[in-house]
């Protein structure tokens, strides 16, 4: 886990955007999707064309059974920076010795700056995996935890979680990566594409979207 790049590192910052101009369409009616996260104008179910895509051939591409439950997509900056915000302020009251430089580092491990957030450009997406039936499957912590409320276990890459946790995130993550998504590994939830840290992990010249309302 130490060999991880957040998102708040500069180089993912440096890398430049070259906006595809591809729209954002609403996935509903396409994929499954969990209404937990929904808002009144629905923007929780919208992401760029070329990431609905992807998802859908990772549909295909699960065992027999098993279904993606999409939980978040597009999300307004207001509310990304909202969510940095509040999360910051928890760090700073728990663990008042960390510098200002430490507290950013140490949010976007669950909340990226506003300024590189994927989700703000639909690139993103929050998901999980379901049965035919819409049973939620055993991923090992809570979608959403911090790092703090699971004890490390959201990180994907988490010793301490159990055979089948380990063996649902292996199936989901085979299939998006496949698919051609990156996944950040403090989140084992959060999946990309054409983000500037899916440029980053994938050595792309440039990220495909930059941040878009809706």
């Amino acid at each position: 886990m130490h060999d991880i790049v957040l998102i708040s590192d500069p180089r993912v910052a440096a890398i430049p955007v070259e906006e595809s101009g591809e729209r954002l369409v609403d996935v509903r009616g396409r994929l499954r999707v969990d209404e937990r996260m929904a808002d009144p104008d629905g923007a929780f179910a919208h992401l760029r064309q070329g990431l609905v895509a992807r998802l859908e051939e990772a549909q295909r591409r699960l065992p027999e059974g098993y279904r993606l439950l999409i939980v978040e997509g597009y999300r307004p900056p207001a509310m990304q920076q909202q969510i940095f915000n509040e999360y910051s302020a928890e760090l700073r009251a728990t663990f008042p010795e960390m510098s200002p430089e430490e507290i950013v580092a140490a949010a976007s491990r669950y909340v990226s700056p506003v300024e590189v957030a994927p989700h703000t450009a639909g690139a993103a997406v929050d998901l999980t995996l379901c049965t035919e039936d819409g049973v939620e499957l055993d991923m090992g912590s809570p979608l959403n935890a911090t790092p703090e409320q699971s004890e490390g276990a959201c990180y994907t890459a988490a010793p301490d979680i159990s055979p089948q946790a380990r063996r649902n995130r292996e199936v989901m993550g085979a299939a998006l990566d496949a698919a051609g998504l990156v996944n950040y590994p403090t989140e084992w939830w959060h999946w990309s594409y054409g983000d500037r840290y899916w440029a980053m992990t994938t050595g792309a010249p440039s990220a495909l979207y930059g941040p878009r309302a809706i």
